[in-house]
């Protein structure tokens, strides 16, 4: 089977993660594929916010669990993809980004998750200062937060498809 195609098919979303690091260089060839979704007219729209620290992570995932009324992390260091809002396909190109992160996490063996919510975490104050430090400013919306890891334990297998999910007009 074609290797994109086998990615696509195995792929899963994975919710429980070994503290292992994420090796830089696997990282960065993640936040690449991310740079070469496609974007309506080639606008580039989106930026890749890559969190390695700790305590921003830390602050993130905890803004995040109060948007979902929980206490628990939500996620593991997670890169998050923003929009800007001038593009007027800038929710699609977003989503794009996050396809491109989760597949190419999977072709370097490890192991993602699309967590939402960054939309009200960067709508916040706190939100906006926390983007202002690596001079993010201006009418930008959170699209989601790409957790990435080593999978602590086996993926599920894929649900099956619901019958008519695919409809032809012939």
């Amino acid at each position: 089977m074609n290797e994109v195609l086998n990615a696509i098919l195995t792929r899963r979303s994975v919710r429980s993660y070994k503290p292992d690091p994420v090796p830089q260089e696997a990282l960065e060839r993640i936040l690449t594929a991310g740079q070469y979704a496609a974007t309506g007219m080639n606008r580039q729209s989106p930026i890749i916010l890559a969190v390695t620290n700790k305590a921003v992570r830390d602050k993130l995932s905890a803004m995040n669990a109060e948007i979902m009324g929980s206490s628990g992390d939500p996620f593991y260091g997670a890169p998050v993809v923003l929009a800007n809002k001038a593009a007027p396909t800038y929710i699609y190109d977003g989503s794009l980004v996050m396809g491109n992160l989760m597949l190419a996490a999977h072709a370097e063996g490890l192991a993602s998750c699309w967590i939402h919510r960054a939309k009200e975490e960067f709508e916040s104050e706190e939100g906006k200062a926390i983007l202002k430090e690596p001079g993010i400013e201006g009418d930008w919306e959170g699209i989601g937060h790409c957790i990435l890891g080593y999978a602590d334990g086996e993926p599920k297998p894929a649900a099956p498809r619901k019958p008519d999910y695919v409809r032809y007009i012939r």
